[in-house]
């Protein structure tokens, strides 16, 4: 079977998300759908032959690699055992074993642990289970919710709300209750003279001013920490989490940390939060957390907010769930995932790897049309000066013609590739991508 083959089967049948169909069907050849055959390692490789370097870890999710053998010998087992049991009034060992271990790693301070199936449900049963633990408590006057100018927290109407990306929201505001924003520590926004920890302080004392007047109707406050990661890679100095745990705290406001894509270990700790030494009120997990094989999300949170609904009444309860809540064969993917984590003392490791990432990289600060280049630990980016509104389509075609994948976001062009990338295969992915921007400026 050919590309080709399936290439136009897919478009027939298949609705592609995140994808504007008609640039597909209209032109198959100047932006093509690349069908994958299998994946190894850090690389994709189509029917045809062609392989590409998975520079952004499939949307994210990907950390140890395709077909990881640890992570395939865990799920075969686990087939043999138990593949999904309703966890209304049911359990099973990996979802016991994996909230244990979760919660261990916050050293029991969110010991709690509710689960769904993806990231923008992670985020709604936090937002909803902030709310409803206010209700319960009696605060009914605390409905609404605060996020960061640029957020994106996912795109069901719930998450929507919390989202400050116009293409994603815009085309649906008639359905969404939104929130209010705050100005965003972006270090990018720094003015002469300032600091990424002067942006940081200065967008915690707008944040201070709003919660001043308006805290007695917050339920809680959203933030991505340490990077906003649809909004372009934004990354912002650990004060602003540090000020902004000390404020929730004065004001009553739940903090909710969505580290669905900083977290398992992105930014150089397994949670980003860690780095502004705080814990929040909810974490919300997804895409890495089980190695970028099943589906899963979960949302941890405190004791007092699990006492907050342990009542007789029903009503009082969090009435929210999903079919595959706790899948059985997600949590096992999950537990293989913390598994390599230790045995392999990633967090270390990483911090080599991200060195090295870093080195590939510099050479870049001085390309005339890079500005801005920027990493946290395994994740790194840099703008390109180009008024070409079709930039990130053009650049997307010729990094795949030098076989590696990079999608950019905007004028972003950033790198967050799996852990099990090999320094010779950053080199690669950086030479690469320098060759296809040079490719994508002259054309």
């Amino acid at each position: 079977m050919s590309n080709s083959d399936l290439l136009l089967r897919s478009l027939s049948a298949v609705w592609h998300p995140c994808t504007q169909m008609q640039q597909h069907a209209a032109a198959v050849e100047a932006l093509p759908m690349v069908p994958i055959a299998r994946g190894a390692g850090v690389w994709l490789y189509d029917f045809d032959g062609r392989r590409y370097l998975d520079g952004i870890s499939s949307w994210w999710v990907n950390l140890f690699g395709h077909c990881n053998p640890r992570i395939n010998a865990a799920l075969r087992e686990q087939l043999e055992e138990l593949e999904h049991v309703i966890l209304a009034g049911f359990t099973h060992r990996p979802v016991i074993e994996l909230s244990e271990r979760l919660s261990a790693l916050t050293g029991g301070t969110l010991g709690h642990c509710f689960y769904a199936s993806d990231g923008a449900s992670a985020t709604e049963i936090a937002l909803k289970m902030s709310f409803h633990s206010w209700q319960n408590r009696g605060r009914t006057d605390k409905q609404e919710f605060l996020c960061l100018a640029g957020s994106y927290h996912g795109e069901t109407v719930g998450a929507l709300a919390v989202t400050d990306v116009a293409l994603f929201k815009d085309a649906y505001a008639a359905l969404i209750r939104p929130a209010s924003t705050v100005p965003t520590p972006d270090a990018r926004l720094a003015e002469a003279g300032e600091t990424a920890l002067d942006v940081a302080r200065r967008a915690a004392a707008a944040l201070e001013r709003h919660l001043e007047g308006h805290h007695r109707r917050i339920a809680a406050l959203i933030v991505e920490p340490l990077i906003q990661c649809a909004s372009g890679m934004a990354m912002y100095d650990p004060e602003y989490l540090r000020l902004a745990r000390q404020l929730c705290d004065r004001y009553e406001v739940h903090l909710i940390c969505d580290e669905i894509a900083v977290g398992c270990g992105r930014t150089g700790t397994f949670f980003a939060h860690e780095q502004a030494g705080i814990r929040p009120d909810f974490l919300c997990l997804s895409k890495g957390i089980s190695g970028g094989y099943l589906p899963l999300s979960i949302v941890m949170t405190t004791a007092a907010v699990y006492a907050d609904f342990y009542d007789p009444a029903t009503s009082r309860g969090f009435l929210h769930s999903h079919s595959y809540t706790g899948n059985a064969l997600a949590c096992r993917a999950a537990m293989a995932t913390l598994d390599i984590f230790a045995d392999d003392q990633v967090i270390d490791a990483n911090r080599v790897l991200a060195e090295h990432l870093g080195n590939c990289l510099r050479p870049l600060a001085a390309h005339p049309q890079v500005q801005h280049l920027r990493q946290r630990g395994m994740i790194a980016a840099f703008d390109v000066l180009s008024d070409d509104p079709q930039f990130s389509q053009r650049f997307y075609r010729q990094a795949l013609a030098h076989e590696i994948l990079l999608r950019p976001i905007g004028n972003t062009v950033y790198f967050m590739p799996p852990y099990a990338i090999s320094t010779a295969e950053c080199e690669f992915l950086v030479t690469r991508a320098t060759a296809a921007l040079d490719a994508t400026l002259r054309a």
